[in-house]
């Protein structure tokens, strides 16, 4: 998808994000680490290439990306929004079109160009390439060949967390991205999350991975004020 690691940390993230091997993957860091851009860049990897040309088992393996992350206010909630459950959501999922927007502007700098070219990063979610979900509405449904993105997963319960990774079908992979220092909700803490608790109850299985990314790839400032602040 024309991104390439700016650090041997998110080097060792793709890897494990494209392991076959690895059906669930926690990624832990800093603001600006690069753990949902990644995430997403993977999971687009898989649904649209073409194993023919790039020569990979492992691609087209899913048939969808599917994002979800928690709706938590930061700071004092804005109330009630209007319209349909599209329009509801856009506020909240604006960060996954941010990271949609730079994998779709980013060109490959060894050609100049991408092997697949797309008009936005509205055209991924209307052709069904990416869809947003809302987590409340994800209890009860069955998610085959999935590649299933969790984000903000550090503001999650222990309880929600079961919920999302027994709702997987066959074929489905799981990533939760999350910063333990950035915990929105009043009634979680760095120990209690559910990102927390899956990494302390998976840490041993063979089909788990987890990665804390510590340096910022955003930018000097971001990394700065990750540090400082």
């Amino acid at each position: 998808m024309s991104i390439s690691p700016k650090n041997n940390e998110q080097e060792c993230a793709i890897d494990a994000l494209l392991s076959p091997q690895v059906n669930l993957v926690a990624l832990t860091g800093r603001a600006g680490s690069g753990k949902t851009l990644l995430a997403l860049a993977s999971g687009l990897y898989f649904c649209t290439k073409n194993p023919s040309r790039s020569g990979s088992e492992g691609a087209r393996r899913y048939e969808q990306v599917m994002v979800a992350r928690p709706i938590i206010p930061l700071g004092n909630d804005i109330g009630f929004l209007p319209g349909d459950i599209k329009e509801k959501l856009h506020p909240w999922m604006q960060p996954i079109y941010d990271n949609l927007d730079v994998i779709v502007g980013t060109t490959d700098e060894r050609t100049e160009e991408k092997d697949v070219h797309y008009r936005s990063s509205d055209y991924l979610v209307e052709s069904g390439l990416v869809h947003i979900e809302p987590l409340t509405y994800i209890r009860g449904r069955s998610l085959p060949r999935r590649f299933l993105i969790i984000d903000e997963a550090q503001n999650l319960r222990p309880l929600d967390v079961k919920t999302i990774i027994t709702r997987c079908g066959e074929g489905t992979k799981v990533i939760f991205t999350g910063d333990l220092e950035q915990i929105d909700s009043p009634f979680l803490d760095a120990a209690s999350n559910g990102l927390a608790y899956l990494i302390n109850r998976f840490i041993q299985e063979e089909n788990f991975c987890y990665l804390n990314l510590k340096k910022s790839a955003r930018s000097a400032l971001a990394e700065q004020a990750a540090m400082l602040l």
